[in-house]
């Protein structure tokens, strides 16, 4: 960006000098000659005021500049960094960007040396489909390793717990699958070291145990599986070996690199054996920190207590957490009042790989956010507010993930080196046709790689995956849920819907190439979910009730079922009682006919759309 809006600055004060007056060019060079410009620090928050103050210059100066630059901005209005540097370089400065918010920033001031790095305990997820036994072995590995030595076993649920072994210990995150797994991996919180794939010996590879994969597989997380419930006649542990196969999970008996173990939660069969692979996997991972440093933790797990107010499970990776330590925590502070392990006992610190329920927050945190360890209360509390400073469109805009319209500017600048992408069909042929396609496209500099595949609407869990991995989604004859739609805007991820499959391959060759054309966007106007469906002599009228926004008689519609496209077209009448009307808001009821349409069911979802030209941003 610096780049294309200095160009026009410089050009045409070029153009405008006389051959014979040389002055101006030599009160130009001084900002050329880099080392010898005066240099100005600044952070996230510094605002139009800000810089004038630091550059010791007029507001007017400043604003007039930027008006050329084609931004209007106010005395208050806070800059981003490119354009500060750029607005700093105007002037002849040399700005330097010091983020003071970022959990990097507060660790450059520390660099870890190797022999202070000591051994620390794994940290497993354990992930799976639905019923196939993932409580159950969560369960039972706390029982086996916990209850038999406690009369009480553990007294408390805290989001994590660790066992101990022969051979060292274990930390087990208790969360609720994958989508958990990947929402603190969008924030970007890299929390695990392994994950544990739970496969039913009786069932086999499900669409969620397919999900799970490719969300462990997006964090770059080694994945152990273990077999469960082979205590069962039916149970064919080598038919999940065989399926496991096609997903790259291939067993070391068969010449693979991926560590299977058949295991019983009911029975407690084989789990010492589990525990004992997952050691023997962390050894090869070669897992350390320092324990001899301010603590740095995840929150996994955050509530609001009636009796003692906001608590949270941090689990912590570097340093030890010790009672009476000053932290920040995303957009809270707070000082450590009282700690208690997994088993409820209190303790006075916590070292690495430890999970711990930490008393003395200020509010409660968010899932996924970094704690830190800062020197006074006062810089904890300055830190929080600061953060809290920034407006959610400046942190939106931060986080804007990759779309194809600013896929060939991000490659050009030597930011991207492949192109993830989730895909969602209504059926597996149409699946596999897009899959085997996008796969197939001559590969430049640009490698395109589908992460994830799947038959159904677009979900929240996909969208998750999305921001934590910085992809696209597409859509092929199916829509997004309300809930993943709003949650892409939220994140900035893109959702891209087609009805043919050439389309989708034009549109990611032309992205590569740089030469998409302006397009018509589709906005969506309103959803409306029939009740009722009264028939006519002539045609089908759906009683619908309108759920979200507004239906217009001039928008197109489109029919939804179970976030499956039937068709799509248009309104022949919109009533409201008995007359016809051009809208109707949200919260109202109608009476809606469809051009040319009559399979209209109860519990079926409309879906209102105008279609928008814009100019693709490239």
């Amino acid at each position: 960006m610096p780049d294309e809006l200095a160009a026009p600055a410089v050009e045409p004060i070029v153009e405008q000098l006389p051959p014979p007056a040389p002055p101006p060019v030599v009160k130009a060079a001084p900002p050329v000659s880099v080392p010898n410009l005066p240099k100005i620090n600044f952070n996230e928050t510094i605002t139009v005021k800000d810089l004038a103050e630091k550059m010791s210059l007029k507001v007017g100066d400043i604003l007039m500049k930027l008006l050329k630059m084609g931004i209007r901005a106010s005395l208050n209005q806070r800059l981003d960094v490119d354009t500060t540097i750029l607005i700093a370089g105007e002037f002849g400065f040399d700005a330097d960007f010091l983020p003071i918010y970022t959990e990097e920033a507060m660790l450059k001031k520390e660099v870890e040396d190797v022999g202070t790095l000591l051994p620390r305990a794994p940290i497993v997820t354990i992930m799976g489909h639905v019923d196939h036994g993932k409580t159950s072995l969560l369960d039972a590995i706390r029982e086996t390793t916990v209850a038999e030595k406690e009369a009480g076993g553990i007294t408390q649920h805290i989001g994590a717990y660790k066992v101990q072994v022969e051979k060292g210990s274990v930390v087990f995150l208790d969360t609720p699958g994958h989508e958990a797994f990947t929402a603190m991996r969008a924030r970007g919180a890299q929390v695990t070291d392994i994950v544990v794939l739970v496969v039913a010996a009786d069932d086999g590879v499900m669409p969620q145990t397919i999900e799970a994969i490719d969300h462990a597989k997006a964090a770059g997380v080694p994945i152990l599986v273990a077999v469960n419930k082979i205590d069962l006649p039916q149970a064919k542990p080598e038919r999940v070996k065989q399926e496991l196969s096609n997903y790259e999970l291939t067993p070391e008996e068969w010449g693979g690199k991926t560590i299977f173990v058949e295991v019983s939660a009911k029975k407690r069969i084989n789990l010492d054996k589990l525990l004992e692979m997952i050691v023997l996997q962390a050894e090869v991972l070669e897992l350390k920190a320092n324990p001899n440093r301010p603590a740095q933790g995840i929150v996994v797990e955050a509530k609001l207590d009636p009796k003692k107010g906001p608590i949270a499970t941090v689990l912590v990776q570097k340093g030890t957490l010790r009672v009476g330590n000053n932290f920040v925590s995303g957009l809270t502070s707070g000082k450590v009042k009282a700690m208690t392990d997994d088993h409820g006992h209190r303790v006075m610190e916590a070292l690495p790989s430890m999970p711990v329920e930490v008393l003395g927050f200020s509010e409660p945190p968010h899932l996924g956010e970094g704690l830190i360890v800062v020197a006074t209360d006062r810089e904890g509390k300055e830190i929080a507010e600061r953060r809290k400073t920034i407006s959610r469109e400046s942190i939106l805009e931060k986080r804007r993930h990759i779309s194809l319209e600013m896929l060939s500017t991000v490659a050009r600048q030597g930011k991207l080196r492949d192109l993830k992408l989730i895909i969602k069909a209504d059926v597996q042929g149409s699946l596999e046709a897009l899959k085997d396609s996008i796969e197939k496209m001559p590969t430049g500099e640009i490698v395109v790689k589908v992460i994830h595949a799947g038959v159904g609407g677009i979900t929240e869990s996909d969208v998750s995956l999305a921001a934590a991995s910085d992809a696209v989604v597409v859509g092929f004859s199916v829509r997004p849920e309300v809930a993943a739609e709003e949650l892409a805007r939220r994140e900035g991820v893109e959702i891209k819907t087609y009805r043919i499959i050439y389309e989708v391959i034009a549109d990611i060759h032309a992205a590569m190439e740089g030469l998409l054309e302006p397009e018509e966007k589709e906005i969506i106007v309103g959803r409306l979910e029939v009740r009722e469906v009264f028939k006519t002599p002539n045609s089908k009228i759906a009683g619908c009730m309108v759920t979200h926004g507004k239906i217009t008689r001039s928008s197109k519609i489109r029919l939804l079922r179970d976030s499956k496209i039937i068709f799509e077209g248009q309104i022949h009448s919109l009533r409201r009682f008995k007359d016809d009307v051009k809208e109707v808001d949200q919260g109202y009821e109608c009476g809606l006919g469809v051009e040319n349409f009559q399979d209209v069911n109860r519990g079926d979802v409309f879906e209102a759309f105008v279609k928008e030209k814009h100019a693709r941003k490239l």
